[in-house]
């Protein structure tokens, strides 16, 4: 079985420039997702799928490879993940390696370990999954959620008004670190959130979406926290 680890990490960002190779903690945030994959033992190749130059450079010199650059069309803004993701497996094709299995890696992600990608593909490898997606719980239930409607505030979901917390059904959402997926269904269905989907729950304090500057220092805290400095 071959595995691939893809690094996704274009050049372009808006809300914090150059984004994916701005120091957290000592290190551009992109080294941390490219010492993850190369430490953890699992995979046969770790690139990382870039238009920019400094991009690749410094993820040369983390140990993972560029051994092409993203497309125009995949550099934009409105190209997905997945979008990314089938344009690097079918170049590999092209030139005659094909994957079994593959994670994708988000640069922006230091919360990602070696064991956690280890622990994630032995999870998906013992079961008949297509997808394993880490996820959170939402730290309030979604089903008491209010909305502001004629400038007052109401129940979303009025049903729900008399329940406790604790009774309420549990919901997740995405972290947004990395996936595990079968290349064999992504080719298939061309998308990672359809399918059959192995959850692999995340503490909260290791989860945080990092979209402007706040967000970034709120990650170095997590971080040193999850690192118990």
């Amino acid at each position: 079985m071959k595995t691939i680890a893809i690094i996704t990490a274009r050049g372009g960002s808006k809300r914090i420039p150059r984004k994916n190779v701005k120091e957290f903690c000592g290190k551009p945030i992109l080294a941390y997702s490219i010492l993850a994959a190369v430490s953890s033992g699992l995979f046969d190749e770790v690139m990382v799928s870039t238009d920019d130059a400094e991009i690749a450079s410094i993820a040369a010199a983390y140990g993972a490879r560029v051994p092409f650059l993203r497309s125009a069309t995949t550099a934009n803004d409105f190209a997905t993940t997945n979008d990314v993701l089938l344009e690097v497996l079918q170049e590999y094709e092209k030139r005659g390696e094909r994957f079994d299995l593959a994670a994708c890696l988000y640069p922006t992600a230091p919360f990602v370990t070696a064991q956690k990608l280890k622990d994630a593909a032995k999870k998906l490898l013992e079961s008949d999954a297509d997808t394993l997606i880490p996820v959170v719980r939402f730290s309030y239930p979604p089903q008491r959620a209010m909305i502001v409607r004629n400038g007052r505030l109401v129940f979303e979901y009025p049903q729900y008004l008399d329940s406790r917390s604790q009774d309420l059904e549990p919901h997740f959402h995405d972290v947004g670190q990395f996936y595990f997926f079968r290349t064999e269904a992504f080719f298939k269905n061309r998308k990672l959130m359809v399918g059959n989907i192995l959850p692999y729950e995340v503490p909260e304090l290791e989860v945080q979406d990092i979209d402007n500057q706040t967000d970034w220092e709120i990650a170095e805290m997590k971080y040193r926290v999850m690192l118990g400095e």
